[in-house]
């Protein structure tokens, strides 16, 4: 690390503010890094968020698209969820890619590492493309309500582009995946 990588927060207490079976709250007393004393609230998450990209042979994708109770909107996103801290998020990319498009890949690489909203929270995500997909039935959980399209990834790649796709996790597989087939990668 080098000397400009440096952490110039100061804690000085900690204090669980909130808790449950999907995150918890912290506030911490601070010193910022002009010495000046704050406060700095941190939510933790309990699960890494996991997405999958699905690419066919064809290069078509599927996208789900659910309303998103913390954004009081509707949202088109890759298949996605949360796989519990500690278990394997290949395990977890599995379940979700069959879980909202019954889909079953045969090949997964791994796209990358994304911070969803790192200013105020410790969450991360991994994001996988899927290939080799072989078409099965979907199991959603009872608090989904799904829907599923099966479209051209470049329509997909201009929803992006469009700002008709807002999710992070979605934006950065899909302009990833992008990238790679333009490269004769993918």
């Amino acid at each position: 690390m080098s000397q400009n990588e440096k952490n110039s927060w100061k804690t000085l207490s900690s204090e669980e503010k909130y808790n449950n079976p999907w995150i918890s709250l912290t506030e911490h007393q601070v010193l910022n890094p002009s010495g000046k004393p704050g406060i700095y609230g941190v939510v933790h998450f309990k699960n890494v968020a996991i997405g999958v990209l699905p690419l066919d042979k064809n290069h078509n994708t599927w996208l789900v698209g659910q309303w998103r109770y913390p954004l009081n909107e509707y949202s088109w996103e890759i298949p996605e969820g949360g796989g519990p801290l500690g278990t394997d998020p290949l395990e977890s990319a599995k379940r979700e890619l069959k879980e909202e498009t019954g889909l079953i890949a045969g090949k997964y690489m791994v796209l990358g590492k994304i911070h969803t909203s790192n200013s105020v929270c410790n969450e991360y995500g991994i994001l996988y493309l899927a290939q080799d997909l072989e078409q099965s039935e979907s199991e959603p959980e009872e608090s989904e309500d799904l829907q599923i399209k099966k479209l051209p990834f470049l329509d997909a790649y201009k929803m992006v582009m469009d700002g008709k796709i807002t999710d992070s996790l979605s934006q950065a597989a899909i302009l990833k995946t992008k990238v790679l087939i333009d490269s004769g990668l993918v």
